[in-house]
């Protein structure tokens, strides 16, 4: 199945039924409209009975009819008067009535474990028009739409209406804004729905955000509102990283880590038998993403140093070729991972917590006080581990372990502070740049250390040239130069 996403970006009007069209060429010097073309379009919208999609912002169709006849899965985009678009052609599974599981797969986390069901069918009578620059090249194309829309939700019914809509091609956001003032002098007035399926289904329930947090706030606002921000990164990872998109199971794991931080972070302020199998839960979602995390990383590290040398064939094979194929396992395991029911419900334990957070003892204590409380805390057990650094002797299996232990106690340092930016104190800001410092430098180390037990381990399995053996002892003493120098950096500080 071939899948295509891109930038939708458009401007929607209501339009009185019949109202002619103003002549488009003007909008561009020198500019010309192409011939009319009419298309009837019709598509079967599916959400859950609920609308959870749709109340999401985000639609889910299958279309017949014009030129882009298949199935469309449209989100929403951080680009003003934009959403992206996934288009999935016609196949054999998509006419057995399915939706694709291409595009299951991209709404999963929000769907969960509600069931996909046509919830609309919109016909729609579309004349569309060119418009072209001086050269010859589409700029946008212009829809008159005459849409007749069915709700097939209890209590729905039939509405008829007219509409505009102007869509980009090749041209810039000057053009949008030009068609806008136009276009609303011909007779456009605003539209009264983001969608033709919001239009069909009538109003939707709004979402309800926490409340945002300032100086007077309680721990509790503190504490849901940090949680709100980390499950809605989680959830816009989740589609990315099922598709291996750059950086995203990285990010998704920060998510799960920044999140399951907040819950230990703050022990008294939700109560705990309702957080610790959510916080197990995240800690399992992490190791799950850190296993395709960490083979990434290794296999970049990986290309990186062979561009320095000139490294025979069954070195590029056992260290680029075998970690790639390893690496492609652990993403399908995090695929599957993200599809199971255990999974799923997490996501659903996550927005029950947010939405009806169980109070514990500080949960109305001064958000500030707690949070001072909490990164007091963390950085002790930090400086503790610091502390017991100096009774192992340098470079001893005990003293990296240690080491080890620092960038770990580091990190949890780090969350902590970062959750209390919405209350802030310079001291905070100041242990958590302290703590994020502690976190690179023995995060580099942390790295060749994982890197150099890989190399050795490829050196003892793997049959080797001589040659390669050769290549693969200078990448060891490379790795061992650069840990050396991350370690001395933070002795530094």
């Amino acid at each position: 199945m071939s899948a295509h996403e891109s930038l939708e970006i458009e401007l929607k009007f209501d339009v009185d039924a019949g109202l002619p069209a103003p002549d488009l060429a003007g909008l561009v010097p020198d500019g010309s409209v192409g011939t009319p073309q009419t298309y009837l379009l019709e598509a079967t919208y599916y959400d859950t009975a609920d609308t959870v999609l749709a109340r999401n912002r985000t639609t889910l169709r299958r279309r017949t009819g014009g030129i882009d006849s298949g199935w469309h899965l449209k989100r929403p985009s951080t680009v003003k008067s934009a959403r992206r678009e996934l288009g999935v052609p016609f196949d054999d599974a998509a006419f057995d009535g399915g939706v694709p599981a291409v595009l299951r797969d991209q709404v999963a986390s929000t769907v969960r474990l509600g069931e996909l069901v046509p919830v609309a069918t919109i016909t729609t009578d579309r004349t569309m028009t060119s418009v072209f620059d001086a050269d010859g090249r589409e700029l946008a194309v212009f829809c008159e739409d005459l849409v007749s829309a069915e709700s097939l939700l209890p209590g729905g019914g039939v509405e008829r209406w007219a509409e505009w809509e102007f869509e980009l091609v090749d041209g810039d956001r000057a053009l949008l804004t030009r068609a806008k003032a136009y276009l609303r002098a011909a007779g456009a007035k605003k539209a009264s729905s983001v969608s033709k399926l919001a239009r069909a289904i009538g109003s939707l329930p709004a979402v309800v955000e926490p409340r945002r947090v300032d100086r007077k706030s309680t721990a509790m606002d503190l504490v849901v509102f940090d949680l709100a921000a980390h499950r809605d990164a989680l959830l816009a990872y989740d589609p990315l990283a099922r598709e291996d998109a750059p950086d995203a199971i990285h990010q998704m794991r920060v998510a799960a880590r920044k999140l399951r931080s907040i819950l230990t972070s703050y022990p008294q302020v939700l109560a705990q038998h309702v957080v610790d199998p959510i916080s197990r839960e995240l800690m399992l979602l992490g190791e799950v993403l850190g296993d395709a995390r960490d083979l990434e990383v290794s296999l970049e590290t990986n290309e990186l140093m062979l561009t320095r040398e000139n490294a025979p064939v069954d070195l590029r094979e056992a260290l680029i070729e075998s970690e790639r194929i390893r690496r492609e396992r652990a993403v399908r395991s995090m695929r599957f991972a993200l599809s199971t029911e255990r999974y799923l419900t997490l996501l659903d334990d996550l927005d029950a917590l947010i939405t009806d957070p169980t109070p514990g003892l500080d949960a109305d204590s001064p958000a500030r006080d707690v949070a001072a409380e909490a990164i007091a805390a963390s950085y002790r057990r930090l400086r503790r581990a610091e502390k017991a650094l100096r009774g192992f002797d340098s470079w001893s299996p005990e003293w990296v372990e240690q080491l080890h232990t620092i960038r770990k106690r580091a990190k949890a340092t780090r969350y902590t502070a970062e959750s209390a930016s919405a209350v802030p104190r310079s001291s905070f800001k100041e242990i958590g740049s302290y703590a994020k410092a502690v976190q690179t430098h023995l995060g580099v180390f942390h790295d060749t250390a994982v890197n150099r037990a890989r190399l050795a381990e490829v050196a003892e399995r793997t049959p080797l040239s001589p040659a390669a053996l050769f290549v693969l002892g200078r990448l060891d003493a490379r790795e061992e130069s650069r840990g050396r120098k991350a370690v001395k950096a933070y002795r530094k500080l």
